[in-house]
């Protein structure tokens, strides 16, 4: 591919350094902005330039775009805890709205033509129908969910009104780790399912928590679509393909099409880790939907988006193989 750097927002985190991994491995130029609150110097590859900032902070990302000559922004950062989100709603609506309202308002003053945004699939609440395709209601029933759909509207809008395009991915459930074994889940807090059933797997944890046992699925516990993060980067880089090659905006769900019960999962851990360990069923935490499954036709029809990596066991024997590397929460 030929065009300008690759601004990467969150770049140091989970998700954003993956999605770094995969431009470098297009041939891309990417320049990272983190803030560091959640993710690790050290997940940023060497030799992209990076700088520590808020991607709220206007006056940095003007001199980024204009140093690096930046055509396109791949925004990650921002906060994205579901139950977080219930107990501190403007810390949501700050971090992901506000300072991502800062940072569209920053791409159309220096004329960038494409804006790459994780969104998430806690927009559509609880689903009517399952697969969810992208044209179904979205009444997200968290602050989250809220603080994301938000960002969509806006991004439509600046569309309506300038040249800038965009591609929204609706993110579904995001797990495993870079095959290659150079990037994972390295944040002490992570809170993702299948991160938490290996830590517990290996030791690190002493068992773990299910939060709800009588949601209306077959087991009790929610079903989600889980997406290989490496899986999940190459639809940024095939977004990314999709606009320079005069794609119009899009907004497109990233997920198998295939739904596991947290109880599911868990069993899948301990048989891929070959250990047991004690699973506590709590009670449900406020903001969960009970089934979130994905439609991915739109992905694989206009991004020609292809999955390499959909096989749960295979998603987890990364994670396992991530989590070996990891020493008190810092790649090794």
């Amino acid at each position: 591919m030929n065009g300008g750097s690759v601004l990467v927002t969150g770049g140091a985190g989970y998700i954003g350094s993956h999605a770094v991994l995969a431009l470098l491995d297009a041939g891309e130029r990417a320049v990272v902005v983190d803030d560091l609150s959640t993710g690790l110097r050290v997940a940023v590859p060497e030799g992209v330039p990076f700088y520590r900032a808020s991607c709220g902070d206007a006056a940095m990302v003007a001199k980024i775009l204009q140093d690096h000559a930046v055509d396109t922004i791949m925004h990650f950062a921002g906060s994205i805890s579901v139950a977080e989100s219930v107990r501190d709603p403007g810390k949501y609506y700050l971090n992901n709205t506000v300072n991502t309202h800062a940072l569209i308002s920053q791409a159309e003053r220096a004329g960038v033509s494409h804006f790459i945004f994780s969104s998430t699939a806690a927009v559509y609440g609880e689903p009517r129908t399952i697969p969810i395709e992208e044209e179904n209601e979205t009444v997200p029933i968290n602050p989250y969910g809220r603080s994301k759909l938000a960002i969509e509207w806006m991004l439509r809008d600046a569309a309506a009104s300038t040249p800038l395009r965009y591609c929204a991915l609706r993110y579904f459930n995001v797990a495993g780790a870079d095959p290659a074994g150079r990037s994972g889940q390295s944040t002490r807090e992570a809170f993702h399912l299948i991160h938490v059933a290996v830590q517990a797997a290996l030791g690190r944890r002493r068992g773990m928590d299910v939060f709800g046992s009588d949601y209306p699925t077959a087991d009790g516990s929610c079903i989600r679509d889980y997406v290989h993060v490496a899986d999940l980067a190459q639809a940024h880089v095939d977004a990314l393909t999709y606009l320079r090659g005069g794609g119009e905006s899009v907004t497109c769900n990233v997920g198998y099409g295939r739904g596991y019960s947290v109880l599911d999962v868990i069993d899948v851990v301990k048989r891929v880790c070959r250990v047991d360990f004690d699973v506590r069923m709590r009670e449900r935490r406020p903001g969960d939907p009970a089934i979130l499954v994905a439609s991915n036709a739109k992905a694989k029809s206009i991004l020609r988006w292809r999955s390499c990596h959909d096989h749960l066991e295979q998603i987890v024997q990364h994670a396992l193989s991530w989590e070996r590397q990891l020493k008190l929460g810092v790649p090794a």
